[in-house]
């Protein structure tokens, strides 16, 4: 209805990929949403916090695919395959619908997310943008900073054993995911990102590093 309104597809976003963030959801396999073109954010720049309910902030791992990633049988090695670069990115997350349903005392279910667009809010693209095989995606970390006060640790591996594998499951359950033809945008390629770094928290800034580089 959004697309038909004249927002723009320009990427997805794979949830609950860490056993941690399953765990506390109570939902035993990811989810994903759409990634809408008003739902980016320039690195440094304001966010309209009247737009948000509670918004949380992920630190995440975007892949920019640069050809078509296709299912059945998609691999991590299909999406090394597919993928211009990686760069860091800050999801925001924003749930709107209840973690237990008020009348029924029942916990979500993953349908319920799904609908929900996997609580995606917003994302920030920031960093310096790396080929896939330029590091051990796997050891990526991520530190969350509150007012200074480290808050949230994280490292990639805690998506599905590999941040890429996040996005072969989406490979695997959407059949394809395709670039959208024509399009001149910054983003005209694909995004996907495999929520689930390890950090959340409320306040920025935050760091990636990799065997101890920034």
């Amino acid at each position: 209805m959004k697309i038909a309104e004249g927002r723009v597809l320009k990427g997805h976003k794979i949830g609950l990929t860490s056993k941690a963030m399953q765990a506390s959801s109570q939902i035993s396999e990811p989810d994903y949403g759409a990634l809408l073109d008003d739902m980016f954010f320039h690195d440094g720049g304001d966010i309209p916090t009247d737009r948000f309910i509670v918004p949380r902030i992920e630190v995440e791992l975007a892949f920019v695919l640069a050809k078509p990633l296709r299912g059945p049988h998609c691999t991590l090695f299909d999406v090394y395959n597919a993928t211009d670069y990686v760069i860091p990115a800050l999801e925001l997350i924003d749930a709107r619908c209840h973690n237990i349903d008020p009348e029924t005392q029942r916990p979500r279910k993953v349908f319920d997310t799904i609908s929900d667009n996997a609580a995606n809010a917003g994302v920030i693209l920031g960093g310096r943008p790396i080929k896939p095989d330029e590091l051990d995606l796997r050891w990526i970390a991520a530190l969350l900073y509150r007012n200074g006060v480290i808050e949230e640790t994280g490292v990639a591996a805690g998506v599905l054993n590999h941040p890429a594998n996040g996005v072969a499951w989406l490979g695997e359950q959407a059949g394809a995911v395709r670039r959208p033809a024509g399009s001149r945008a910054d983003y005209s390629r694909r995004l996907l990102y495999p929520s689930g770094t390890g950090a959340q928290g409320r306040h920025l800034p935050r760091r990636l590093r990799q065997h101890g580089r920034d």
